[in-house]
């Protein structure tokens, strides 16, 4: 059955928004050229197959990481965990958002409620362990493993702080907040995608401990799976 809130969009104005988007998110420097070129095929697959809700959960991943990335970044580049001043890179931004639009297009070829609930559990998680990260670099020199609970430097692969984490839910609760307002989410159901989002954000500090430090997995599939465990969690919960 399909979501009521939403009709077909027509291709033209899906291309409109996504060059608007883009061209902002270059100019902003949130985004290298390569990020760009994804971010704009995320984009435009998130309008033309569910609409203005989804493009709104991706303006708030957006814009929470974009923020969070420069808040205290001279302190994160003597720390040595600085982002690129360029922006995030394609593989970066396919990490974070690729869940999500794998949400969306599962919803336009089936019509199920349900990938909507879970794209926003990826939307959620995708701020939420961005958020956490950088703001925890900013504001702590040395952070806990989320494994043994030692003390590590911050930026640590699998490092957690007390500021981090609950800035993470902070993120999720915003984003969770954001897909409500564009009915990808009704409001009984909020809690959700914030769950499976922080949850998600939790395994991902996991896997990095465990598998990153390792070098089983890079920090861009740490994070795919991150949205992907957020997503499935939600789909599981509901």
């Amino acid at each position: 059955m399909s979501h009521p809130a939403f009709d077909a969009i027509r291709p033209a104005e899906a291309l409109i928004v996504t060059l608007a988007f883009t061209a902002l998110a270059r100019w902003v420097r949130g985004v290298t050229l390569s990020g760009a070129v994804a971010g704009a095929v995320v984009c435009f697959l998130l309008y033309s197959c569910v609409g203005a809700g989804a493009f709104l959960g991706l303006v708030s991943v957006f814009a929470l990481t974009w923020v969070s990335t420069r808040l205290g970044y001279r302190r994160k580049q003597r720390l040595g965990t600085a982002e690129n001043r360029e922006g995030r890179t394609a593989a970066q931004v396919l990490a974070n958002l690729a869940v999500s639009a794998g949400c969306a297009a599962l919803f336009a070829a089936g019509g199920r409620a349900v990938f909507l609930l879970a794209m926003a559990a990826a939307f959620s998680e995708a701020a939420a362990d961005t958020v956490s990260s950088e703001l925890g670099q900013a504001g702590n020199d040395r952070v806990r493993l989320i494994t043994t609970w030692q003390l590590v430097p911050a930026g640590t692969d699998g490092g957690v702080s007390v500021a981090g984490t609950l800035s993470g839910i902070t993120a999720a609760a915003l984003v969770g907040l954001v897909c409500v307002m564009g009915k990808l989410v009704r409001f009984p159901q909020l809690g959700i995608p914030i769950v499976a989002g922080v949850i998600g954000m939790l395994a991902d500090s996991f896997m990095g401990a465990i598998l990153e430090r390792r070098k089983v997995l890079t920090n861009d599939w740490v994070n795919f799976f991150g949205t992907l465990i957020a997503a499935v969690l939600a789909v599981a919960i509901s």
